[in-house]
């Protein structure tokens, strides 16, 4: 059984003071890679000292819709650079649309998400994409800029609707399951991933929130993710290790192999 953590962000506390325990950890439970998830600048710097540190972990850059009113002025060249500076900066984000509790401006939002996709198209890269309350926006953009040119695309913890997901499906795009789809008052979720195809579903803790059951309320760490794993693997009544090895191979196709 390999298992990745498709989206964590290891520099943030309580994880970043005892990152040596957490990899151990998350080792143990078969993660054997991580990927580190970029919000702000800030956060970049620190992924690129934990991935020269580490061989197993790697990271993306990219600003979260939360945090675009601060880089209003963000480009795609700007993106493209600090990606090219890291051979193990293997992805575009986290970028996309959070109108749920709008920390920045919607229409700030829109811009950063397009410059973030227009990196992704130049660079190949696959997009970390967020979207909460923003389905049908989230929609029309990925759809309208797809047929400009085509890009990778992760959802990333996805939470909405079915018929968003079997959209996004049909758009080419991979979805990530989160502890959330764990959660007892998530059983539309757990529907919804039941009926998706194994082949465009990747895992994910976004730790150190949302732990899934039975940890829910704790900070979260990748080693976690074997309970989502073995919750999916059951709904879809396959092996555990069945199912992480999809996952993982997902992974390796939207990313690439990791050495």
């Amino acid at each position: 059984m390999m298992i990745i953590d498709s989206h964590c962000h290891l520099e943030y506390e309580p994880m970043a003071s005892n990152l040596e325990e957490v990899i151990k950890r998350g080792e143990n439970n078969n993660v054997k890679f991580f990927l580190s998830i970029s919000t702000t600048d800030d956060s970049y710097e620190k992924i690129l000292k934990i991935v020269a540190k580490h061989p197993s972990i790697y990271g993306t850059y990219g600003i979260h819709p939360h945090e675009t009113k601060d880089y209003s002025m963000l480009t795609s060249s700007e993106i493209i650079n600090k990606i090219n500076s890291n051979k193990k900066i293997i992805g575009i984000g986290e970028s996309g649309l959070d109108f749920y509790y709008n920390h920045s401006d919607k229409d700030i939002q829109i811009k950063i998400f397009k410059e973030h996709i227009k990196a992704s198209q130049e660079t190949g890269l696959p997009l970390i994409v967020h979207t909460r309350s923003a389905e049908q926006e989230t929609f029309d953009i990925l759809k309208k800029e797809k047929e400009k040119k085509d890009f990778k695309i992760l959802i990333h913890c996805f939470t909405g609707s079915h018929q968003f997901a079997l959209k996004l499906i049909d758009l080419g795009c991979y979805i990530s399951a989160s502890g959330v789809v764990t959660f007892k008052n998530s059983k539309s979720l757990a529907d919804t991933f039941l009926n998706l195809p194994n082949d465009r579903i990747l895992v994910e803790t976004d730790s150190p929130y949302l732990s899934p059951e039975p940890l829910r309320g704790k900070s979260n760490e990748p080693s976690h993710i074997i309970h989502t794993i073995n919750f999916l693997a059951n709904l879809k009544k396959i092996n555990s290790n069945e199912f992480a090895n999809i996952t993982t191979d997902n992974f390796f196709r939207l990313f690439g192999k990791l050495n």
